[in-house]
């Protein structure tokens, strides 16, 4: 069997907690996940794993042989990065990982884009609200956005992500429309549920506005919420690209428009800057380029944003 693919196997097996789990992960069947690890148990000469009807834990073995399954992906990707250097194709998997919304509104257009200029390439992208684990998750690049950056990592600045605040005609309708961000105190406002205390930030001509805000409707992804403000449940903060065209369409309505809200930074994080493979290097490279030239989500946003109340 290959040695190559047993380690991903094993490695599948300890990042995501069950065999189960890393045979979706791999799109692969339960028993070929099992067959590899029999073999990768052959391979050491140990046993690797204690496994228990509740969850499954690495041998001293295990973790020895962990390490090294780790370091021998990695050997295998910088193999592959020197093959590329002087071939022009493109080629391997890619793991991507960004935000559902900010996946659907933006970064799959690029990708897209990417995609067509190196069709040999395969780009897996992970959707996940979370903060991702790079090296524990084997995730290449992950796209994040924040102002709140963790120094300790390694980031590439693609933009800004800019947000209008919106409701549905139906909840303004009901509760009036607010006039300046204090009147949001009043109101039920859609939170996102991985900021803690909400506390939305405004600026109009260099002054400054913070609101504590709250609703009955929380969650851990923003387009649940951009439903909800939809439904009529309450007001949302969106990013421009995610609401854009339910504004131009009269679904929601924008309210504030003198105040902007508080925009944020869109950045490209990834585990090291050595031995990076040819084809994380050239989709960072083209990922900057193509934020950095007005891509056509931005300006189709900002100006769909702006054709009703701007």
């Amino acid at each position: 069997m290959d040695r190559i693919i047993a380690a991903q196997v094993f490695v599948a097996i300890v990042e995501r907690g069950s065999m189960i789990n890393a045979a979706e992960s791999l799109n692969m069947s339960r028993a070929m996940v099992t067959r590899y690890l029999s073999e990768m148990e052959k391979w050491s000469g140990a046993r690797l794993l204690h496994r228990t009807t509740r969850k499954l834990s690495l041998t001293d073995a295990g973790e020895n042989t962990l390490l090294r399954c780790r370091q021998l992906l990695q050997l295998a990707v910088d193999m592959e990065s020197v093959a590329q250097e002087g071939d022009e194709a493109l080629r391997g998997l890619l793991r991507l990982s960004c935000s559902q919304s900010f996946g659907q509104g933006a970064v799959v257009i690029a990708v897209a884009e990417f995609l067509a200029r190196h069709p040999q390439l395969i780009i897996d992208m992970q959707l996940e609200s979370r903060s991702v684990n790079l090296v524990e998750e084997r995730i290449d690049l992950a796209l994040r956005i924040t102002n709140d950056l963790d120094p300790n990592l390694i980031a590439r600045p693609l933009a800004h992500c800019d947000s209008v605040i919106c409701a549905s005609p139906a909840y303004l309708a009901r509760h009036g429309t607010p006039r300046k961000p204090d009147d949001l105190a009043l109101h039920n406002c859609l939170t996102y549920t991985y900021f803690g205390k909400s506390l939305w930030n405004f600026e109009r001509d260099g002054k400054k506005s913070s609101v504590p805000v709250s609703g009955n409707l929380s969650a851990n992804e923003s387009l649940v919420l951009l439903s909800g403000a939809v439904e009529g449940v309450g007001i949302v903060m969106q990013p421009v690209y995610s609401v854009a065209p339910l504004i131009a369409s009269g679904q929601l309505v924008r309210l504030l428009p003198e105040w902007r809200p508080q925009s944020l930074g869109i950045f490209a994080i990834y585990s090291s800057r050595r031995q990076m493979p040819v084809a994380l290097r050239a989709l960072l490279d083209f990922l900057v380029e193509w934020f950095a030239a007005n891509p056509r989500w931005i300006n189709d946003s900002v100006r769909d944003a702006r054709r009703v109340n701007p």
